[in-house]
Parts: C-alpha cells; structure tokens; sequence
C-alpha cells in the first residue's frame, strides 16, 4: 500500500451526489460544496464549480448547462467528475507543489459495482491524485460517527445521502450484512416537486422543493402543523403564482420514499445474525448523512423497528471525518480500505 506520511498530502474525499467534503490530514474538513458543474454546452468547458454552479441551477441561458454528474451515489459523467474533483483537490491545497501529489481515499456505496469503483478511482487519479483508496461509505460514515467499528460489537449505520441510503451492520472492522438503495435527499425532493404539480398544477424548481423539505418536511405527525408560502410556475396558465402549503402535505409527499427506507432497514435487522441483533438493541441504530436531519425520522425509525435510534452529532459531515480518520490512522484501520489492486 506504501506508507501514508506526513510529508504527504493525504486527503479524504465524500464524494457524494449532493455535496462533495475534502478531509486534509492534519486540518480537518477544508472544502464542503455542492456536487454541481455548470459548463458550457458546446464546447464542455468548465465555467463554474460547487455553490457558484449551484445557484444557477434552472436559472441558465441555452448554452449553459448547471449539472449534477453523480447520480445516486455514482458517476453519471466522468469527465466532469473529474474537473470537480480536480477543482477541489485546488481548492484544498491553494499552493500545492508541483512534486506532491495527495493520496486519496474516496467514500463509494456499498452496493456499486466493481465499474463504478474503477471509474471512482481513475477520476480521482486523473485529477491529480498519487494513489486512491476505496471506502464503503457506511464504513465510512460509522467510523465518522465514532463508532466501535474494530471492535467485536455489532454497529448499525443508516448513512442517508443525496442519492443513497446506505444501511449497514458492522463489526471487527468489517460489514456483516448490508443495504443500499438509490433513494435519498434527491428523491425526497422530487416526490415534493411531484406532489405540488399534481395536488396544484405548480411547477416548482428542485432548489424550491429542497427548501420546502428542510423547512416544513416531517416524516412523522406534528403536533402543530407550519405552514410555508411557495412560487412556482402555474401549468394552466403559464404565469407564476404563489400558495401556502402545510406540514402534513408534505408527510403525505414523503411517504413512499420514506417507506423504503423503513422497509430496507428492517430488511438488514432480519439479516442480522441473533449476537448482533442483541448488541444493537442495546447501542441502537445510528443515523448520518443530510437524510438524518429530516424532522421526525429519528421517531419514525424507533416506531417500526423498535429499536434505539440517535442522530450523530454531525450527520453531514459522517463520511468526510471517516476518510479522514482513516487517513489519520491509516496503519490501524488499512483493513477497511479497498484496495487498488483488489479491484483490477
């Protein structure tokens, strides 16, 4: 694996569909910015990165184009994969030398063929890293979260992300049974965009539903039920129009992709051998990633499952802190990394 050292720039990257984190070695989370690349369309050139790129999101003139080139939790476009990631390995090292290039190690979902991992890999390389490792991100994500992963105690993680949710029990350094499935903050803001244009004939931007979630959404009753005025483009008459939509709409809204992700943690408990069972009932389910900030969903999951849950302290920046620390203490967890040479 050759030694990580001091000398060099090692990095941990959360590659996720949504944000993008850059863990530096020494320094902590230096860069955290949207998973977005606004280029020109007829030439492919770059013209902006990160949050610049995402405020232009349904905002762009014709030969503009703001994209997202992960989609549920995998490259989608590698070439602009690869001019982010190149962006934000600068971005974390603004006087990098010429000599020293970072070792990275870059969060995959568990449930990504063995592809997906190489076309990981090869984009971090082309865009400048030394050498790249592979990490499962619920791997990732309960060692971010400080949990005992090494040790022989079972571990559950729930790592909900833009375009995953990534459900693993884990232990002795290794996952025992695992779920991914390709629902996660995305899709919870596509089921509002869709709700609203067939409860109200509105049309409203992914930017207006991410804002919806994040203020009203719930996946479980209120108790008092708030309310928030939203702009959208009215489909009856094509001109733009305001309305006042409430709490319970948008649990209705939520439903169903909240529900998978009920029935797939439920599904990982039945796979769960008894002694690891037991050990969570008594630690319980831990909840990361910007999913986990969705209010009420903590009470939702110790209803169906019966189980403890906690958020972790820091839900959006989980696998960031777990590349890093894995990076911090490479020689002690090297085992939970995939290696290179495992995937060729």
């Amino acid at each position: 694996m050759g030694a990580f050292n001091f000398l060099s720039k090692d990095m941990g990257i959360d590659l996720g569909t949504a944000n993008t984190l850059v863990y530096v070695r020494g320094r902590g989370i230096v860069v955290r910015e949207p998973s977005v690349v606004a280029i020109q369309e007829d030439t492919r050139q770059v013209l902006a990165v990160g949050q610049e790129a995402k405020q232009m999101i349904g905002r762009t003139p014709g030969n503009i184009v703001a994209i997202r080139p992960l989609k549920d939790g995998v490259i989608a476009d590698f070439d602009v994969t690869q001019s982010m990631l190149k962006y934000f390995i600068k971005r974390a090292y603004p006087k990098k030398s010429l000599f020293f290039q970072p070792r990275v190690v870059v969060g995959v979902p568990s449930g990504v063929t063995e592809v997906e991992k190489r076309a990981v890999e090869e984009a971090a390389l082309q865009a400048g890293a030394k050498e790249a490792y592979l990490i499962e991100e619920p791997m990732a994500a309960a060692i971010g979260a400080g949990l005992p992963v090494e040790e022989p105690t079972g571990s559950m993680v729930v790592d909900i992300g833009g375009g995953t949710t990534e459900i693993a029990i884990i232990s002795l350094g290794g996952i025992v049974t695992s779920k991914s499935v390709r629902i996660g903050g995305d899709e919870l803001d596509e089921s509002i965009v869709q709700y609203i244009k067939k409860e109200y004939s509105l049309m409203i931007g992914e930017r207006t539903a991410e804002e919806i979630k994040l203020n009203i959404g719930s996946a479980y009753p209120k108790s008092n039920e708030p309310k928030m005025a939203i702009r959208g483009r009215d489909l009856v008459s094509g001109l733009p129009k305001t309305l006042e939509i409430t709490s319970s709409e948008i649990l209705d809204a939520l439903h169903e992709p909240v529900n998978s992700i009920i029935d797939a943690i439920k599904y990982t408990l039945e796979k769960t051998p008894p002694e690891l069972a037991a050990d969570i009932m008594e630690y319980g389910i831990v909840l990361t990633g910007g999913g986990a900030l969705l209010d009420g969903l903590d009470k939702l999951v110790r209803r169906e499952t019966g189980m403890p849950v906690r958020i972790a302290e820091e839900p959006l920046d989980c696998v960031a802190l777990g590349t890093g620390k894995t990076i911090e203490e490479i020689e002690t967890l090297k085992r939970v990394l995939i290696s290179p040479k495992r995937l060729r």
